[in-house]
């Protein structure tokens, strides 16, 4: 989901950018415009999350699971073995693609539970000489995210796709992050990749020029032709994110939101949630009805009602409202007021 205020902006400039008299989709993107629009998105993203100068950011095509062969690529340094906090299925996901390029160790891993929780950080099991330790923020299959930044010894490589922007971000904790644009900053095609510059000066060999951060940052990010409108919206999200208020605003609506949703998940006999409270959500809250039939007419009666793109995923079942930025407190409250009188027809 995207602001109106970001789409409508979008539509004013699509036939003319600037006075061009070109589309931002026409603007070559070795031109000064397009370079213009460029360094506008860097700057403002660095100063949107206080980014230090001795981190890269990188803006390059495709999405995040594509990050997870190349986070490994570029971030070894030598070393043999990387580890990986499991929570659910993507960080489940970006362990098993990281195989065939070192030893991966598991730190810890909730999916014997069926990942509704997160390990207690006495059980994690820690090694000096893992090149980085990789996790995701936030699961958005299952609803689990962390509260806060695992404190460890060896560089954090995250995977913030569905989180990134929602709250303050200490970059210094990081030894990069990776984000997938489509959740909270632009149309789906584009991840941002912000690393620490001592972390990628030795990529593996055979590594394709493509997927080398360091030669991505000394080319500008501009090796082949990138996906130009994705950066182009993704410097209109960041603008709208400081007009907003900036990262504190949107951190107190985003609790807001899930705050009330959660609310009436716990005070219902009728929907629940089966996440430990202590790691729950604020980006998507996933619940579930007494039956599969009840759950096919919530869908199909909330799609009526307007509210779309609440089907679980498909690994988890259940409906899920994804309550990213763009989303107003207004279309919570419709949520809210949907699931009451569902439930007093059918509970």
């Amino acid at each position: 989901m995207l602001p109106n205020e970001v789409m409508e902006q979008a539509m004013q400039e699509f036939m003319d950018w600037n006075g061009t008299g070109m589309s931002v989709m026409e603007i070559g993107h070795r031109t000064n415009a397009f370079i213009d629009i460029a360094k506008h998105a860097e700057q403002s993203l660095r100063s949107l999350v206080s980014i230090p100068d001795d981190y890269h950011v990188l803006f390059l095509a495709g999405g995040a699971t594509l990050q997870f062969s190349v986070a490994p690529m570029n971030l070894l340094r030598g070393r043999k073995s990387a580890g990986y906090i499991v929570t659910g299925i993507w960080s489940g996901k970006a362990q098993k693609i990281a195989e065939p390029y070192t030893e991966v160790k598991t730190i810890c891993s909730s999916q014997a539970t069926g990942y509704r929780s997160i390990p207690a950080r006495e059980s994690w099991q820690l090694d000096d000489d893992m090149a980085y330790c990789f996790y995701t923020e936030n699961e958005t299959v299952g609803g689990v995210e962390f509260q806060s930044v695992p404190d460890i010894d060896v560089p954090l490589v995250c995977d913030m796709t569905s989180s990134i922007l929602s709250r303050p971000i200490d970059i210094s904790k990081y030894g990069a992050i990776i984000a997938g644009a489509q959740k909270n900053v632009a149309p789906a095609g584009m991840t941002i990749v912000i690393v620490d510059k001592s972390l990628c000066e030795q990529v593996l060999p055979g590594t394709p020029d493509l997927l080398n951060y360091q030669l991505q940052a000394e080319h500008d990010c501009m090796l082949n032709t990138p996906p130009t409108f994705n950066w182009y919206m993704a410097g209109l999200m960041f603008d709208w994110i400081k007009n907003e208020g900036g990262l504190e605003v949107m951190a107190e609506r985003n609790l807001r939101k899930s705050e009330g949703l959660y609310q009436l998940i716990d005070s219902s006999g009728f929907y629940s949630n089966e996440v430990d409270r202590s790691c729950r959500s604020r980006m998507n809250v996933v619940f579930y009805l007494p039956n599969e039939e009840l759950t096919s007419l919530f869908i199909r009666q909330s799609e009526e009602a307007g509210l779309f793109a609440l089907k679980g995923h498909k690994a988890a079942g259940g409906i899920r409202a994804s309550l990213y930025n763009a989303m107003p407190s207004s279309g919570i409250d419709s949520l809210v007021s949907f699931m009451t009188e569902f439930e007093l027809q059918h509970g």
